[in-house]
């Protein structure tokens, strides 16, 4: 592992000869690229010097222990083998967690569809604070949020809304969002108090550039027509509205949410290739059983992935058996407290699938 830390420190070296270069700092992709790069290279250099801190330690001690010859020497040296020994399980366990493979995609943006379930009005309106939880969510990350499509119901909230979240780790972040989400409360149409149960699904693509997915025209149906949502006038009598047949698999992507047909065409494709990239990649995960396995959520979308129950104020993920009394605060877009024992778990399983390889 120490081999390991020597490869990153020299990685360091070139990623900031790299980020010097006159070239780079011309191309603002390939500038954010390696910025990224280069911040993960420094996360992992941060917990790899800690590891060789106490590997170091731990080696000095036991030498003057076996030498001998000074009792306070020894004395000090025994107070530092304990406390060295007492750290260097769990920095290591962090080193190695750190040295994961990290999924490619998660520094693209995502694209998030919400859909309305079961439960009629009370699902749309369930549907609309889901969204606005994941706005006040952008908002705390510092993410650009873009509605690509919806479709508002009619007594509030929506029917469905599509947008794409743009920023650091978006996709990495929102990917364990996927699944069907319940809401267990008494709706403001019920006049006897009774708790209803409500869905909402939630999917999430990574937005795929036209370098990740091609796709070729003539694979396409276009189709315009009017709006029939709220927008004013020129959207409702022009045949603004756009909807996009991928051919091959009879995948349909619509929208309508701009008064410009093209623009509206611009945004069915982002959505288009974004679902079509995700399709790849779950092509892909299928043909690899260890990826499978290390998942969190089984991928599929009529998974009941959480709960929020508003008699009681708490929110369960039910893939890891994680409960929270903080519901209101999970709502206002504090959602780090369910994202991230998600994250910790996927390493904790990927870290076991890498040992088990390891060991065989």
């Amino acid at each position: 592992m120490l081999d390991i830390l020597d490869k990153f420190e020299e990685k360091l070296t070139e990623l900031d000869r790299a980020l010097a270069d006159p070239a780079n700092l011309a191309d603002h992709k390939k500038l954010a690229a390696l910025n990224r790069e280069r911040s993960h290279t420094v996360d992992v250099l941060e917990v790899g010097r800690r590891y060789r801190t106490i590997v170091k330690g731990i080696d000095e001690a036991r030498e003057i222990l076996r030498a001998g010859e000074d009792e306070e020497l020894v004395g000090m040296a025994e107070e530092q083998l304990a406390e060295y020994e007492s750290q260097i399980e769990e920095v290591e366990r962090e080193f190695k967690l750190i040295l994961l493979p990290r999924d490619p995609t998660d520094d693209k943006a995502a694209v998030v569809e919400i859909r309305a379930g079961t439960g009629g009005d009370e699902a749309g309106l369930f549907a609309g604070d889901i969204y606005r939880m994941y706005q006040r969510y952008a908002d705390i990350k510092g993410w650009k949020l873009e509605i690509l499509n919806s479709s508002p119901a009619e007594v509030g909230g929506f029917k469905e809304i599509t947008f794409s979240l743009s920023g650091d780790n978006a996709y990495g972040t929102m990917k364990y969002e996927s699944g069907v989400h319940r809401v267990q409360r008494v709706p403001a149409t019920e006049t006897q108090g009774r708790i209803h149960t409500s869905a909402a699904t939630v999917a999430v693509f990574p937005e795929a550039e036209e370098v990740d997915i091609e796709i070729s025209e003539k694979d396409l149906r276009i189709d315009v027509y009017r709006s029939t949502g709220p927008g004013g006038q020129s959207v409702n009598t022009t045949d603004s509205a756009v909807r996009i047949t991928y051919i091959p698999t009879g995948l349909v992507v619509t929208c309508q949410d701009e008064k410009s047909q093209h623009k509206n065409k611009a945004k069915a494709l982002k959505v288009l290739r974004a679902r079509l990239f995700d399709q790849a990649i779950a092509e892909q995960q299928k043909k690899m059983t260890d990826q499978r396995r290390n998942m969190v959520s089984t991928g599929d979308r009529s998974a009941k992935i959480r709960t929020y129950n508003f008699p009681q104020g708490r929110v369960t993920d039910h893939r890891i058996g994680l409960t929270l009394y903080r519901l209101e605060d999970i709502l206002a877009g504090n959602v780090d407290p369910l994202v991230e024992p998600l994250q910790e778990h996927d390493q904790e399983e990927r870290l076991k699938m890498q040992a088990e390889r390891s060991a065989s």
